[in-house]
């Protein structure tokens, strides 16, 4: 029996909720919001910095969305009401959870999770989430007023730019470069100090490691093996998920995927919709990592016949990484991704 675990932005959803808080809740938010997860990218990507992981974005904001007056229940109903559900991924989730064992590994946010639990049914227990209290600390005045000052600060950074092709921080422009310096004060001096710092120090969002971490958790409450995993995912948060899967010879599809899951997963596709999923989770419950290559070289998926009618899968495109000019189909999925989710959240990493 196969076992399905898969991120949510992206390959369920169509939202960044974090992104999206901050750009309701905090002034020029989406650029702050971009900024910092440039930074997330390159702290992970390129310095590795021990201790750091892709996806701590997450706890990086909270110290600013604290101060502009966001609180659990701010976040639980704005997840609500912004939730943007990929076509078909309802069905999807439900048809899933009838037949295998499925989790949700997501860097998001906890609140934002559970409405998408509410709407579609799908068990709690069984998603891993970014667990984040608001009302942990009170500030006072003069702290919301700094840390207002603060986020605009880094609101009129230069953009971070990344070359594909660094390695080191010396590989960057001198803006870029004057703009990390700014942003290691900011997070790793003055904010520890803070009340707020709390955020920083105790929050752990489930990027990175955690993902890896959670997929062995998962398994372990199934008694499967990693091997017998399909992972679905799209970004840099779900690297290390995929090669935990990709070492076992499980199925790693990038879906919608950026240049970070393309360059970590097996497998990809392009999809509007989730019916794909349906239809690569029953390919890969039937035959394995080996259907999964022998549907890519043929371009035959049969299984997608026996999928219940609200599942039918329009035509969507899927391949092996290895055997396409990785450049190409890096800007063919990212070309693709930003018309699904939107230009500003299908940049972010």
């Amino acid at each position: 029996m196969p076992q399905v675990n898969l991120d949510c932005e992206g390959p369920l959803t169509l939202n960044d909720n974090a992104f999206e808080l901050c750009q309701k809740f905090i002034p020029h938010g989406d650029k702050f919001f971009a900024i910092i997860s440039k930074y997330d990218d390159y702290l992970a990507d390129i310095e590795k910095r021990p201790g750091y992981k892709a996806g701590d974005t997450l706890k990086l904001v909270l110290p600013f969305l604290k101060a502009y007056g966001v609180t659990n229940d701010i976040m639980r109903e704005f997840s609500k009401k912004t939730l943007k559900v990929l076509p078909k991924a309802i069905e999807f989730l439900r048809y899933a959870s009838k037949n295998w064992p499925t989790f949700i590994i997501s860097t998001s946010y906890c609140p934002y999770l559970e409405a998408l639990c509410e709407i579609s049914g799908f068990p709690r227990e069984n998603v891993f989430c970014t667990e984040v209290d608001m009302e942990k600390i009170s500030l006072s005045t003069q702290e919301i007023s700094f840390l207002e000052k603060l986020a605009q600060q880094i609101a009129i950074l230069p953009s971070l730019e990344i070359p594909h092709h660094a390695k080191e921080f010396s590989d960057l422009s001198e803006e870029s470069q004057k703009a990390i310096l700014r942003l290691e004060e900011i997070f790793w001096k003055i904010l520890p100090e803070l009340k707020a710092g709390v955020f920083l120090r105790e929050v752990n969002p489930i990027g990175g490691p955690e993902k890896a971490r959670a997929v062995r958790e998962s398994l372990e409450k199934t008694g499967l093996f990693a091997e017998e995993v399909l992972y679905i995912g799209d970004s840099i948060t779900d690297v290390e998920a995929f090669q935990l899967v990709k070492e076992a010879k499980g199925g790693s599809i990038s879906f919608n995927g950026n240049r970070y899951a393309l360059k970590a997963a097996e497998f990809y596709a392009l999809s509007e919709n989730a019916s794909a999923h349906a239809c690569l989770a029953r390919l890969f419950a039937e035959a394995g990592r080996d259907g999964l290559f022998l549907a890519a070289e043929k371009k035959v998926f049969k299984t997608c016949e026996k999928l219940p009618p609200e599942l039918s899968p329009q035509e969507f495109s899927f391949g092996i990484v290895f055997r396409e000019d990785f450049e190409d189909l890096v800007a063919k999925s990212e070309s693709f991704r930003k018309n699904v989710r939107g230009e500003a959240i299908g940049a972010l990493g």
